[in-house]
Formats: C-alpha cells, structure tokens, sequence
C-alpha cells in the first residue's frame, strides 16, 4: 500500500514538472506581502516577479483574485497563470481576500479587500516596480466578479483608506464571471443590482475580455452577450471568447487552461501590456 502511495506521488510529481515544462511555464517563486490587516486577519499578495527582474525598471501588472462563490478558495488557483505572465515580463500578482469559510465574512467584504489591494498596489506602485496606468484585474467565477467590481462600481470602498488613490483597475480579464446577481435576495445586501457590475457600465469601463463556457450553468451565455452591448454602447471594448460546450471552471483544467492563457495574452498584448509572441503555445 506505502509502495502504491509513494509510486502515485512519484507520477502526480512527474505530471506536474512536464506539464510545466510543456506549456513553457516557469517555476518562479513568489514573495508575500502584507497589504491589509482588519480585526487581527491578515491578508496577503503573493507578487511573482520575471526571473530576470531589475527593481530599477517599470513592469506591467496582472492582479489576479482566485474563484470559490466569496466562500472558499486559496490564491494558488491562479498560481500557474501567475508563474507565466512573469515568465512573459510582467509582474504578477494573486490576491487572499476574506471569504465566508475562513473569515465568516460576506461578498461585501470580498469586494472590499479587492478595492483594497489594488489601491495598495497603485499606491506602492514606485516601490513594487509597477507602472500605475497599467494594472490588469482578472479572476475566475467569483473572482471575476471581484475585479469588475473594482472596474466598474464606485462603492464597497474602504473609507479609511485614501480614497485619492483609485482602486480601478485599467484593464479586465474575467473567466466565467458573476456579472448579475438578478432580482434575488440576499441577506448580505438590501439592493443586488449595486453589487452587480452589468448594471454598473458608464462611459470609461475599462477593456474587457470575457472567457466563458455555453454549457456554464451558472453564468448565462445571454447575460455575457448583454455585458458586450453594454460596454459597446458606452464606448468600451469588450471582447468574449466562447468555448462550446466548456462547463463553469474549465480554465483550469486540460486544453482549456492552455487557450484561456493563450488568449488572455493576446488580450494583452493588443493592450500593449505584452510584447512578442504568446509562449504558451509554440
């Protein structure tokens, strides 16, 4: 049985590595760094940095908050992506924010913590490295819903906070993301349609790139198609990448990971975020 076990990490470790090495996805470690403290929680970045880093240079900026319906979930969901867009000359960042299971907490404080991290950033541009005008916002399900928050509503910010710093980001990259939370009830707010970045869209919402699955039972494929004509009639970019028959959560997973990453590059690169050609893909 011990022989079994040991011969199965031996695979799953195996697995891994050419997976990595497959995708040209660098192994590079990240660096943790305090951003908040609320009532003795501390929440963290973990900054993945471009192996050949030079603190004297300005790098572009992906801030990624991981999936988990605001009630689970760890930063490492977005650890792989994270290790490629450093590998790719960016600086990379995976965001912990409090969730229900962990900190007891609500998507109101989720969306705070958001805010809250990417004005941090913004504030500590000068001494991460990082231009200011040029932070991208991205996250899966609920962590999608989390950056455009932070996009495209002017609320749920930490008033102790020096609100001169703005916590929009300047670009959005969101993988099935809760856009609308409809005429539902919650117990954690009297209006949804505050919460809801689909009923939020004014003149200056930042480019967006949607990746989403027809079959995501979850996430409307009507509701993405009416966040684009919104975002267009206000003068927005809005492009949407669709996979047939893909579930919800399918960019983590197999050819899906490969080609949401793929795209999201391109996104970038058509952003000038990026230069050169995606890695991922040879």
């Amino acid at each position: 049985m011990i022989c079994k076990r040991f011969f199965s990490t031996l695979i799953f470790l195996f697995v891994i590595n050419f997976s990595f090495a497959e995708t040209n996805i660098f192994d590079i470690n990240s660096e943790k760094i305090l951003y908040k403290s609320v009532d003795s929680i501390e929440l963290n970045l973990h900054v993945y940095r471009p192996e050949n880093f030079d603190r004297s240079k300005i790098y572009n900026c992906i801030v990624f908050f991981h999936g988990g319906g605001w009630r689970s979930g760890s930063y490492k969901q977005f650890e792989r992506q994270s290790k490629y867009f450093a590998s790719r000359g960016m600086i990379a960042i995976s965001v912990e924010y409090r969730i229900k299971n962990k900190h007891g907490t609500s998507p109101i404080q989720a969306m705070e913590d958001a805010k809250s991290a990417i004005r941090y950033i913004r504030l500590n541009s000068k001494s991460l490295s990082i231009n200011p005008e040029r932070i991208a916002a991205a996250g899966g399900s609920a962590g999608g819903h989390l950056a455009a928050v932070s996009g495209n509503i002017e609320l749920f910010d930490n008033k102790d906070e020096n609100l001169s710093i703005s916590s929009k980001p300047n670009l959005l990259i969101l993988y099935n993301p809760v856009l609308d939370f409809g005429p539902k009830k919650f117990d954690w707010i009297s209006d949804p349609s505050m919460a809801s970045p689909i009923k939020n869209i004014t003149k200056g919402a930042p480019p967006t790139i949607i990746l989403t699955g027809t079959a995501d039972k979850l996430i409307p494929v009507e509701s993405i198609n009416n966040y684009k004509a919104l975002m267009e009639s206000v003068g927005s970019r809005c492009d949407i990448v669709f996979y047939e028959g893909a579930e919800h959560a399918f960019f983590n997973y197999g050819d899906h990971f490969i080609d949401t990453l793929y795209q999201t590059d391109l996104f970038l690169k058509s952003n000038w975020y990026l230069k050169g050609n995606p890695t991922i893909k040879n």
